[in-house]
């Protein structure tokens, strides 16, 4: 399951989604969750549907790989897809003492499942062809107007580059210890959920210790080389749009306006 966890990392290769400008890349990612949350109707599912794949295929990212994420979310999933299926009211089609289950349910848990993967696939297109340093980049450079009205935006870039960082560097530190200790005799399957609660606190101990120690590493270094803010600091590889960004906000601007018009028309 810890393998499975695909948030922050990073897959390297040779592709246009690669080189485009991160800036380009979170502003098809916002646009895409919000056409997933607006649009209800199955065309519309359908049109996100290609494309989402027509950007997995040119970012040249195997589908199984960013599959692989979804593992980790599946309890989430079912449970969102269980709470539309209960208590979306509609003429009942099947009852049980005091659960019913509607077509309006069934739909409504169907379509928030798909909303759901597509939101898992589509946000990870961005991390995996996306580098840290170059995302929170691009969410700088992106969101640099609120500096007028006094909010950190370097900072919390920094928080955010820093977050999807530590998150592989926890995922395997978390493996090590597992691994170690149930070499010496833990058990982390058996039991109900109180007692997989209770064989946990070994785990998280240990975890946390480490998770303290390399935050006080990362503030001295930091402070060792008189890292202040981002007050006048310049960047060694400043973004600049290339041609292929300009292509890339037309089709996602056209895939909006298609969307709109699907929407209006059905």
């Amino acid at each position: 399951m810890l393998r499975d966890i695909t948030i922050g990392q990073y897959y390297p290769a040779d592709s246009v989604i690669h080189k485009l400008d991160p800036r380009t890349k979170l502003f098809a990612t916002l646009l895409f969750v919000i056409s997933l949350f607006t649009f209800r109707n199955p065309v519309g599912l359908g049109l996100a549907a290609i494309f989402m794949a027509c950007f997995i295929w040119l970012s040249k990212v195997p589908f199984g790989y960013m599959v692989k994420g979804l593992r980790a979310i599946v309890v989430i999933l079912i449970i969102t897809a269980l709470f539309n299926l209960f208590l979306t009211p509609g003429e009942p089609l099947v009852k049980f003492w005091i659960f019913s289950i509607s077509q309006e349910g069934l739909l409504s848990a169907g379509k928030m499942a798909v909303r759901l993967i597509f939101l898992i696939i589509g946000t990870s297109v961005v991390t995996l062809t996306t580098t840290p340093n170059a995302l929170t980049d691009g969410l700088e450079k992106a969101l640099r107007p609120l500096n007028a009205i006094k909010i950190p935006v370097h900072e919390i870039a920094m928080m955010m580059s820093i977050a999807l960082r530590f998150i592989p560097i926890l995922v395997e530190e978390t493996d090590k210890i597992m691994k170690a200790q149930i070499a010496r005799g833990a058990d982390f399957e058996s039991g109900n959920l109180i007692k997989k609660a209770q064989n946990m606190v070994p785990l998280l101990v240990p975890l946390f210790i480490s998770a303290f120690r390399r935050a006080n590493d990362l503030a001295l270094a930091m402070e060792a080389r008189c890292y202040h803010g981002g007050s006048g600091r310049t960047k060694m590889k400043p973004l600049k749009y290339q041609k292929r960004d300009g292509i890339a906000y037309a089709i996602v601007l056209g895939y909006f306006f298609v969307m709109i018009a699907v929407r209006i028309w059905l």
